[in-house]
């Protein structure tokens, strides 16, 4: 596995790849907060594979951060969760760029219309961040209501999406 921190206007994110794909995106992570040294553990050797796959999950995450990429084009390697979280990270998966589902249609897609909660507990367990974009769901009301990286950053987020979109559908 090897890792990096990128640089985000919401802050450092660290990324893991391993030899399958995209295994972690975390929000705050720096070399002061103890993760991993970039680009990889001690010693670890060079894997020109995954160190590809490395600059390329970096390279579209600034692309994301810039208004340049609405959709992550990357392999992923999902370890863990119960199959009920992987359902939920599934769906996440098929929330198009800047729009919103509640966590009650997510519980629904995934087959169990009375689990928001559980839902919003799957997406507090999301180890792809942004990619797998669980700052898309929201409350039935439609307020921000839990996020494993704070409100503050999901509201970025979802503003950042939103004049994107409005901005592409204006030049189109």
């Amino acid at each position: 596995m090897r890792w990096a921190v990128v640089p985000s206007p919401i802050g450092d994110l660290g990324i893991a790849v391993d030899e399958t794909g995209v295994c972690r995106v975390h929000f705050g992570w720096s070399a002061e907060s103890g993760a991993p040294p970039s680009p990889g553990p001690p010693g670890a050797a060079p894997d020109p594979a995954v160190d590809g796959l490395l600059t390329e999950a970096a390279g579209q995450l600034r692309a994301y951060f810039a208004g340049e990429r609405t959709a992550f084009d990357l392999p992923l390697s999902v370890h863990g969760g119960s199959g009920f979280e992987r359902a939920v990270w599934s769906a996440l998966a098929g929330i198009p760029y800047g729009e919103m589902r509640t966590y009650g249609q997510i519980a629904t897609t995934v087959g169990d219309r009375d689990a928001a909660r559980a839902v919003g507990i799957a997406c507090n367990h999301n180890p792809i961040a942004i990619v797998l974009p669980c700052h898309r769901v929201v409350g039935a009301d439609g307020k921000l209501v839990g996020f494993g990286g704070g409100l503050p950053r999901k509201r970025f987020l979802l503003e950042l999406e939103a004049r994107v979109r409005i901005e592409r559908d204006f030049s189109a």
